[in-house]
């Protein structure tokens, strides 16, 4: 089970794995971020950077060391990591990576109500999703190879090997759902297009269901 967080957005996760690195403020601290690409790895919503980093002051997580100012620009916050803050990074990053959690995603939310969409629908849609998911394998790819390259440790891009991965089991998925619709294996099929045929709501079907009713 997740453990409850005094600040649990996941982006604060993110600035600590830079914090560690010295003081800094907050622009210091997003343009690090974006620098790493750290966007990519975790839901982070960039207006939500100065609350999260006052929530991590309140929170024993960061503490100020003092502040800047360059010219007429405002004067700029410098913080630095705690080691309450060191802790909780190390506690987060044990969390994540053993225990696994239910993470909804948006073609989940789709599929589970593909069956309002017509099959051949589907067909055509499925081909747009798999030749898009190639392009992004094929990007994917050519950056990490690019990574390599230049000598950097395989400990620092290892996430990004794993979302390659990911990209590519759900394409294969996806290719081969859709080679049973095309090609009629699917055991659905038949009453997926009478259901289309006859205006039947989805909907009604699962209630019949749930009630110990065979649909027709």
């Amino acid at each position: 089970m997740a453990k409850k967080r005094k600040v649990g957005n996941l982006l604060a996760l993110a600035v600590l794995s830079v914090s560690v690195e010295g003081p800094m403020h907050r622009y210091e601290i997003a343009s690090k971020l974006r620098e790493r690409g750290k966007d990519r790895d975790m839901d982070i919503k960039w207006g939500s950077l100065y609350t999260v980093v006052q929530n991590m002051e309140k929170a024993g997580f960061l503490e100020v060391v003092g502040s800047e100012r360059d010219g007429a620009r405002p004067e700029r916050v410098i913080y630095r990591i705690t080691d309450a803050g060191r802790a909780e990074m190390s506690d987060w990053a044990r969390e994540l990576i053993s225990s696994p959690q239910p993470e909804p995603s948006r073609f989940t939310a789709g599929l589970s109500v593909v069956g309002t969409l017509p099959p051949d629908e589907v067909v055509d849609l499925l081909g747009v999703r798999i030749a898009a998911l190639e392009q992004a394998i094929a990007a994917g790819r050519a950056e990490l190879a690019a990574l390599r390259a230049a000598a950097l440790p395989r400990l620092f891009v290892i996430e990004s090997e794993y979302g390659i991965t990911m990209l590519e089991a759900e394409a294969e998925w996806a290719r081969s759902w859709r080679a049973e619709l095309v090609e009629g294996t699917f055991p659905d099929i038949g009453f997926w297009r009478h259901m289309h045929a006859e205006g039947i709501d989805p909907g009604e079907v699962i209630d019949a269901v749930e009630r110990g009713m065979t649909p027709e």
